[in-house]
């Protein structure tokens, strides 16, 4: 048997161990360095997209020159400008800490109803779905980077603060919190409510962000004490109970509108011939039928993100493939996208064509054994009571397929990234904001491809 030294072994690990330290502290130290402080001033000011002088220096200062040493062009330089875009962007997803120019850009996507899922400041697939729904809708090309046009759109959707200060108060403070969430679904059915587990979960998902990124914009924060100023998204707070007064009043002002609104375009339509009016009317009737008047949007390229608030939804497309829920008003017009969790192998999502049958705020959970999922070993019907942690989260719209419904999540930052029993999960604050503008009979589309 050969015998090496003790000392040399242990001296090889410790320089080995060193050098694995220093090149650990050297890559944060370069992280910390490539992305500025998340301060307020610096997501205001950020860029959504270099303009001007900006647009000729690249993320390492250099210059982005043509074949001839020039400025680059959209036209001879494209393919160079693509491909350093999405080096870029590449680069980008791998940051560890939030960028600016991304927590702006999601706080105005999300105001617009396009939303990236939570507000995390970082790239990512749900990001550039919400990037490329949103230029489709905006009359652009689908563009899943912020190129210099698509940030002219988004930026005029809003010129308010996308950050916001608010203060804890008793009530934040007092919760009740659920000290530890159980596992398993039979244990949290034993609970009173199906609550947040602490105050940095209550205000992250308040405000539609992850809980990382509410700390990297307060990190001395104490969110658990009353009077604690911090920095939030400005986006409307999420309601976790039954509808609000003012969403109330804006679903009857919207229903209200829609009838004066379809009265106005019926006067104002061209005559037909008529059979072809009554095969369109027929149709219209059958589609329409059991449900109220819905808004309609007038024509142009792109919409009010204000009026978009009390615009309801008629039609809902589910992409079993792209991971999204798109959805339209009357006018066939896309007001509204949305990240998603649809089905799994296990429990795919169905196929064809539903339709709303209503929706259920804060509502309970219960599990029907011959649902059979994985991991639940009951054998007879247990109900988990409501909360924003219950396994349907705050709000369920339910379809005319038994069983099937959309619904929010008590894993907002999941959404999109992992599979569903067969239901089609959203964020707790994108189910409220569908919910709150479809109405019973409301078509519902599965796209498979």
């Amino acid at each position: 048997m050969i015998r090496y030294p003790s000392t040399r072994i242990g001296g090889g690990l410790a320089a080995l161990a060193l050098v694995a330290l220093s090149g650990g502290a050297q890559a944060e130290t370069k992280d910390k360095a490539e992305s500025p402080a998340l301060t307020r001033e610096a997501v205001e000011s950020a860029a959504l997209a270099p303009t001007g002088d900006a647009a000729k220096t690249d993320a390492r200062g250099g210059e982005k020159t043509d074949a001839k040493g020039g400025a680059a062009k959209k036209g001879a330089a494209k393919t160079s400008d693509e491909a350093e875009s999405k080096g870029e962007a590449a680069k980008r997803s791998g940051t560890k800490r939030p960028e600016a120019a991304l927590v702006k850009a999601q706080v105005l996507l999300d105001r617009a109803h396009f939303s990236p899922g939570a507000i995390d400041g970082r790239d990512g697939d749900n990001l550039r779905g919400a990037l490329a729904a949103f230029a489709t809708a905006n009359g652009l090309k689908a563009e899943t980077e912020i190129e210099p046009d698509l940030a002219d759109k988004l930026q005029a959707t809003s010129h308010d603060p996308v950050l916001t200060e608010y203060t804890v108060t008793e009530a934040d403070a007092a919760g009740p919190f659920v000290e530890k969430m159980p596992a398993k679904m039979e244990d949290q059915a034993d609970l009173d409510a199906l609550g947040y587990t602490s105050p940095r979960e209550m205000l992250a998902e308040r405000f539609h962000m992850a809980p990382d990124l509410l700390s990297a914009l307060n990190p001395d924060a104490d969110f658990g004490k009353a009077g604690t100023m911090i920095l939030v998204a400005a986006v409307k707070p999420l309601e976790t109970g039954k509808p609000t007064a003012e969403e109330k009043a804006a679903k009857k002002q919207a229903q209200n509108a829609t009838k004066q609104d379809s009265t106005k375009r019926e006067a104002d339509k061209p005559e037909t011939g008529k059979d072809a009016g009554t095969k369109a009317a027929g149709k219209e009737a059958r589609r329409d039928e059991g449900k109220p008047a819905e808004a309609k949007e007038s024509g142009g390229e792109a919409s009010d993100p204000t009026e978009r608030d009390t615009k309801t939804v008629t039609r809902i497309e589910v992409d079993k493939e792209s991971r999204n829920v798109r959805a339209f008003d009357t006018d066939g017009k896309l007001v509204a996208f949305y990240p998603a969790s649809i089905g799994s192998e296990e429990k795919p999502a169905p196929s064809g064509e539903a339709k709303v049958e209503g929706v259920a705020y804060a509502p309970t959970y219960t599990y029907n054994p011959k649902y059979q999922f994985a991991g639940v070993k009951a054998k007879t019907k247990f109900t988990i009571p409501p909360g924003p942690n219950n396994p349907v989260g705050v709000v369920w719209i339910d379809l005319s397929i038994p069983s099937y419904g959309i619904h929010g999540t008590p894993e907002p930052e999941k959404v999109g990234k992992t599979e569903s029993h067969g239901c089609i999960r959203l964020t707790n604050w994108d189910a409220r904001d569908l919910a709150n503008r479809v109405s019973r009979g409301a078509q519902v589309v599965f796209k498979d491809e």
